[in-house]
Order: C-alpha cells, then sequence, then structure tokens
C-alpha cells in the first residue's frame, strides 16, 4: 500500500459554503499514483467544516448557509463562549456538527465522485482567514 500526504492552505473564502474539490485535485498530484484507494481530507480547524454535496446549482450552498443559521443563530442568548465574538461559538457548533473530515474513494488516479458531488468548505466565521487542509491518499 502506497500513502502519500500533503497540507495545503485554501485562500479566505467569504462565509458560506464554497466548492474546494478542484483546489485539492490540483494540488494533490500524488491522487495519480493510486489505482484504487481513498482520499482522506481533514481541516485543521475549529469553525469551519467539510462535507459533500451538490456541485453544479450554487443555490443548494445558499440554502445550505441560510438552514445552518436558522439552526444555529449567532444571538442565541445561552452561549457563554463569547469573547471572540457572535460567529464564534455558532461557527464551532456548525464544525462539530459538520465535521473536520471527508474520505472519498479513489478509482484509477481520480477522486470517485458521483456525477452531482463535490467537495464543499463550510466556513462558518465572518473572517475566517486561510485554512490548512491536511491531505492523505492510501492504496495500491
Amino acid at each position: 500500500m502506497k500513502t502519500y500526504q500533503k497540507e495545503i492552505n485554501l485562500p479566505a473564502y467569504r462565509r458560506g459554503f464554497h466548492l474546494i474539490t478542484r483546489h485539492i485535485v490540483d494540488n494533490f498530484q500524488d491522487l495519480k499514483k493510486i489505482e484504487k484507494g481513498w482520499l482522506q481530507v481533514w481541516i485543521k480547524h475549529t469553525s469551519a467544516g467539510l462535507t459533500i454535496n451538490e456541485n453544479a446549482d450554487p443555490s443548494v450552498r445558499v440554502d445550505f448557509e441560510t438552514f445552518t443559521n436558522y439552526l444555529i443563530p449567532e444571538d442565541y442568548p445561552h452561549f457563554v463562549h463569547t469573547m471572540e465574538g457572535p460567529d464564534d461559538m455558532p461557527a464551532h457548533l456548525k464544525s462539530s456538527i459538520f465535521g473536520v473530515s471527508v474520505q472519498i474513494p479513489i478509482t484509477r488516479g481520480r477522486l470517485n465522485l458521483g456525477t452531482w458531488q463535490g467537495i464543499y468548505l463550510g466556513e462558518f466565521r465572518n473572517y475566517g482567514g486561510e485554512r490548512s487542509l491536511v491531505l492523505t491518499a492510501m492504496g495500491e
């Protein structure tokens, strides 16, 4: 089994959900060396998350943002962790709900995503800044 690992930085994104599939593929050439295996994408932050969903219609990402803000509002009156701003504690909760990693099968050197699937960065802070990802590809 071969294992390749690389850390990459994403540029700062505005708050919301953003397709990052192309950024990952373009910056991790070792994917092509795996005939069949797995890619794990891990984000090294507690106020952003990763998920896989619709890659064609951008309104899906708008609805993700709208719905998560409805579920976890910034003005929730019972938050104790508030000194880093009103978007911080909600961002931690959203990160835990969405998760900090995704796994995607690799087949013949390519991500084996469905036709309409893409990897999303969920940026949950108003000004999150650059985000670091650890990419680990394993397989034969």
